[in-house]
């Protein structure tokens, strides 16, 4: 054990004495200001390239997998609200009305089956019940066609398996993906980590700069003026670029809050027209479904107006007027119904202004859905080439400093 600590003791004796004589210390200097460089370089690529991917995320992933579930949920409403409309029809329900229903489920399958990729948890309960409720809207319309009031009944249980499995899981399925949405988001905001290792290093390299002109009374060193040059520069440029992708991340939250606010508002109309349609299916006995339609309605409003408050449009406009003239239109069917006159209630559901407000919906949906991914656009757009900035601006300080340091090293030898 002597033997083997004396060797050791010795070296560090000589790098004790090393480091307190001036080459040493900038020997030490050139290691540390290389290292710095370095991993300030690599921290901040790792940081942009953060950023990027989760752009790239919002872009080809979160946001059409949000909408997919969104399109899941809506067009399962759709097809429980069109379902109950033919069998208003009686016998042979219209021909267009059944082609939406098949629409409908077609769409929601194709949907579920993009969802599923990414979260085949929460589609599991979607993938097994959708045949079920399928079959006994199949079931319905086979005994509604043959005059059997038992059809009633299975469209009410269909019905109710919409309402307490498959649209609770479609709901469940859209809130993850607006999560994830909203996740995406918070890693593509301003890199304060990255920053602050950046403006760390340009202090050290003046305050390297300042002890060599202590001990060697020059003013400047044309090695460490490139290296402060370029670290400033990959500072300036990372924030800057980091400030606009802020402000664009930040109207993308605008943007999909938007598309959030529509999508339950088309959710909250399919919601209501299933209402208005079992009440008169329930011929006398729909109490329970006019009293939802009346909750979801005001709800609707609400989130029509909430709609207008975040981005005034011709269509969200168009769609507050259409909603008003649905709720003047569904009073009129209310009376009627009440009064006895079951067929000139069912003949006044079938107007022209709940299919009006879901296009309006769908219109501004689209428009919503665009702004947020321009924004994502020019997000991406102003990361590009920051990547390979910085890690070429790293290395230009790593060389500058040590070009810099070696020059005054070589004065002591």
């Amino acid at each position: 054990m002597v033997i083997d600590s004396q060797p050791r003791q010795a070296l560090v004796r000589r790098v004790t004495g090393l480091a307190r004589s001036t080459p040493g210390r900038l020997s030490l200097i050139i290691v540390v200001l290389v290292l710095a460089s370095l991993v300030s370089g690599a921290f901040t690529t790792w940081s942009v390239n953060r950023q990027a991917t989760a752009l790239e995320d919002l872009s080809t992933r979160s946001e059409p997998l949000a909408h997919a579930a969104q399109e899941v949920y809506r067009a399962l409403q759709d097809a429980d609200a069109t379902a109950a409309s033919a069998f208003l029809s009686g016998g042979l329900e219209p021909v267009q009305l059944r082609e939406r229903y098949e629409a409908d489920i077609a769409q929601a399958q194709a949907a579920l089956s993009v969802a599923t990729a990414s979260s085949p948890d929460l589609t599991a309960t979607l993938a097994a019940q959708l045949p079920v409720y399928t079959g006994l809207i199949e079931t319905a319309r086979t005994n509604n066609r043959q005059g059997f009031p038992v059809g009633a009944a299975y469209l009410r249980e269909a019905s109710g398996l919409m309402r307490t499995q498959l649209l609770p899981a479609a709901q469940e399925l859209y809130r993850a993906e607006t999560d994830r949405v909203a996740r995406a988001q918070d890693e593509a905001d301003f890199p304060w980590g990255s920053v602050l290792v950046l403006l760390a290093f340009v202090i050290a390299l003046v305050l390297v700069q300042r002890y060599l002109t202590r001990k060697t009374n020059r003013l400047l060193n044309v090695g460490l003026l490139v290296a402060t040059g370029a670290a400033v520069l990959s500072l300036l440029w990372v924030t800057t670029v980091s400030v606009l992708v802020m402000r664009d991340v930040a109207d993308s939250r605008t943007a999909s809050e938007k598309v959030d606010v529509l999508a339950q508002a088309r959710i909250a109309t399919l919601t209501a027209r299933g209402e208005e349609t079992l009440t008169l299916v329930a011929r006398g006995a729909g109490q329970a479904y006019e009293k939802n339609f009346v909750e979801v309605s005001e709800r609707l409003e609400g989130q029509l107006d909430q709609a207008q408050q975040l981005e005034r449009t011709e269509a969200v406009d168009q769609a507050m007027r259409h909603f008003r003239q649905w709720q003047q239109v569904h009073q009129r069917i209310r009376e009627a119904d009440d009064a006895g006159q079951y067929n000139d209630a069912v003949a006044l559901i079938n107007n022209p202004y709940f299919d009006s407000l879901d296009q309006d919906l769908v219109r501004a949906i689209g428009e919503a859905r665009q702004d947020f991914s321009d924004e994502v656009a020019v997000a991406r757009a102003a990361l590009a080439g920051t990547v390979v900035g910085v890690l070429v601006l790293a290395v230009i300080s790593a060389a500058g400093s040590t070009m810099g340091l070696w020059q005054r090293l070589k004065e002591y030898r």
